[in-house]
């Protein structure tokens, strides 16, 4: 798959497993992906919760992306960056209408928003056994 594909497989399946470090401990949870484009992957989290202060000690992430009916997996690997964007913010707003309430609580701060351009790995069981290819995003 070329970058292009990748970011469509991304876009059409956006949960996805987000695994993050503390201390020397792995952390794997389950989340929605806000949109993957040119500019890398985006993810929001509020600053209250684990992953947040996990992301701002360490911000060396993988994220899994799994179709089961296509038998396919991409595991994108790289460091976040932390991104301050009030347009972006509102668009995410816009997409997810309940964080309106955490924005009315806690102002924007509440919204940690993180870019990831890493590079991926596009598993298939067909492909399994071949060597690994990535793919820059």
């Amino acid at each position: 798959m070329n970058k292009a594909e990748i970011l469509a497989f991304l876009n059409a399946n956006p949960d996805c497993f987000f695994a993050t470090v503390e201390g020397n401990k792995p952390r794997v949870r389950a989340i929605g992906m806000v949109k993957a484009d040119e500019d890398g992957i985006i993810i929001e989290t509020g600053t209250f919760k684990d992953v947040y202060k996990q992301l701002s000690a360490n911000p060396n992430v993988e994220l899994c992306f799994f179709n089961a009916e296509q038998g396919m997996q991409v595991r994108v690997s790289g460091a976040v960056e932390p991104l301050d964007d009030r347009k972006l913010k509102d668009e995410i707003i816009g997409m997810r209408p309940f964080l309106k309430q955490r924005v009315a609580e806690g102002g924007y701060e509440a919204m940690g928003v993180f870019r990831l351009k890493g590079s991926a790995y596009v598993w298939t069981f067909e492909t399994s056994s071949e060597p690994k290819k990535y793919v820059q995003l």
